[in-house]
């Protein structure tokens, strides 16, 4: 508890110390709030109930022989279209508004106010309309309301057939309205299966089956091309500890040299390759590239040779190493074998990247799509609840012909509550000396925090990192007693002047408006 107190204590001291900075706050707040609460001029709200008979003989009559209107859903629009530009310059035309502001801009800004501030309460179930409109007036507002009350209830009366086809050219307007936005989102549903062909209507488990089928393809691909690799390798060790040759001969006859040796074994495996594959395969594409490359060096070693570049200018071969030969032949099927792997690894991963961008591309492209078919099936099916609409509207027409739209009689007279709806001073004025207390407490606060001041010793060492010698205490003389006591009144007398000034105005306005 104590540890608790000693700091409230604390603070508590040090807002009593910078006590006067927090009455001046509080006085500045109260007399700032005051004068603006004063000078906001009084509101005063009139109101007017209308109830409306849609019931009729003629409806239970027709109930399966036509599609029945809704009267209901007529006067409310007739509610709802009331609060118009046109009908509030109309009203505004009467002389019992008193308007002659002739100022450019002042009547449509008059208008944009009154539309702003006329409310209307749509009781559907019960046929209950209320209009309420707040004025500095009262007389004013009570105008505006009868004015508003005469005009809904002729246009009720008066000009049913004009609100029927104006009801009817407002659902032909929004159906052209909605034909527009059906044919933008048709033309959008098919720009994107355009720009996106071959993703839309996919499943996304079908790219992710055969992303795995090609990535364990892939995988064995690779482990095949290592093996080959390997086996290549060791031929070329085996090769390198061999002579190509044995002793020459030069009368002995011309025996075939290293390429050509390679290009049979190359020819001989893409017969292999052709008997079990097509001219697209890779493994076919990849010999066919070794035995272009082979028939090149080929046709290099036979220029120099009859440029005479052989061993003393002369044309003879050496026998060739026969176990020479079959590593020259094994080494070519090899490399031919490690081409065409190559060719198979790269065309696999070339393969598994599309359809890894394909996968990874084909979720957003189905929300995207998902989105598109949302947003069209909402338009779709507000355009078709139109279109039925507009069947009723006309059919109801015809029945209005013959029946009234509905019986307008005035419950509630347009009449002006006695006492302003705002401001309201009996709940502000308190609220007003509160918000100055507080606002009071919280200058004194920050002021103290700001400026702080030390009750004690020990409070002086846990501020400051310098050791504290000692203290003198103040003996006030009987003069400065005095004078503190004095002051503790000024500021006493001044909050309770503060509290009595609010709660003076309080019950002059409460006897004010009791008078009233």
């Amino acid at each position: 508890m104590d540890d608790f107190l000693k700091p409230l204590m604390v603070v508590l001291a040090g807002m009593w110390d910078r006590r006067w900075i927090g009455l001046g706050v509080a006085w500045g707040v109260a007399v700032i709030g005051g004068i603006v609460l004063a000078l906001t001029p009084d509101r005063y709200e009139a109101a007017a109930t209308v109830f409306v008979d849609t019931q009729s003989v003629l409806k239970p009559l027709m109930n399966g022989l036509a599609v029945q209107p809704d009267i209901n859903q007529q006067v409310a629009m007739i509610a709802k279209t009331l609060i118009s530009r046109p009908n509030i310059e109309h009203v505004l035309e009467s002389p019992e508004l008193g308007f002659s502001d002739k100022r450019p801009g002042a009547r449509d800004a008059e208008v944009d106010h009154l539309l702003k501030d006329i409310k209307i309460d749509i009781d559907g179930r019960e046929g209950l309309y209320s209009i309420k409109y707040r004025d500095k007036d009262p007389a004013r507002a009570k105008n505006m309301v009868q004015g508003l009350i005469t005009l809904f209830v002729q246009s009720g009366i008066g000009n049913k057939e004009k609100d029927s086809a104006e009801a009817q050219k407002f659902i032909d307007d929004q159906i052209a309205i909605y034909e527009k936005k059906l044919s933008e989102a048709e033309k959008r549903l098919k720009d994107f299966k355009v720009r996106n062909l071959g993703y839309t209507g996919q499943n996304t488990s079908d790219y992710y089956q055969r992303v795995s089928q090609l990535s364990e393809e892939l995988t064995n691909l690779r482990g095949q091309l290592h093996a080959a690799e390997q086996s290549r390798d060791a031929i070329h060790r085996e090769l390198a500890g061999e002579e190509p040759t044995l002793l020459p001969d030069p009368s002995a006859p011309k025996q075939l040299s290293e390429t050509d040796t390679r290009l049979e074994a190359a020819h001989k495996h893409l017969d292999e390759l052709l008997g079990r594959f097509t001219e697209e395969h890779p493994d076919v594409v990849a010999t066919r590239h070794l035995i272009a490359q082979l028939e090149r060096d080929h046709q290099s070693e036979a220029t120099a040779l009859r440029n005479g570049t052989g061993k003393d200018g002369m044309r003879y071969s050496m026998a060739t190493n026969p176990i020479f030969q079959r590593l020259k032949l094994s080494q070519a099927d090899a490399e031919a074998n490690v081409a065409s792997l190559q060719a198979r690894v790269s065309d696999v991963q070339s393969r598994l990247s599309e359809l890894r961008s394909a996968a990874s591309k084909a979720p957003q492209v189905e929300e995207e799509f998902a989105q598109l078919n949302r947003d069209y099936d909402v338009i779709r099916k507000n355009y078709d609840q139109l279109v039925s609409r507009r069947e009723s509207a006309s059919m109801s027409q015809n029945v209005n012909a013959t029946n009234q739209l509905a019986d307008f009689r005035v419950t509630e007279p347009p009449r002006v509550a006695p006492r302003p709806v705002f401001p309201n001073h009996l709940v502000l004025i308190p609220m007003l000396l509160l918000a100055a207390i507080g606002a009071g407490m919280v200058a004194a606060l920050q002021a103290a925090r700001l400026m702080p001041t030390f009750q004690s010793l020990k409070s002086l060492r846990e501020a400051i990192p310098r050791p504290v010698l000692g203290s003198v205490s103040m003996v006030m003389s009987p003069d400065q007693a005095a004078r503190e006591r004095r002051y503790n009144m000024i500021f006493v007398a001044s909050i309770v002047g503060l509290v009595a000034i609010d709660l003076i105005w309080a019950g002059w306005t409460a006897l004010t408006q009791t008078a009233a």
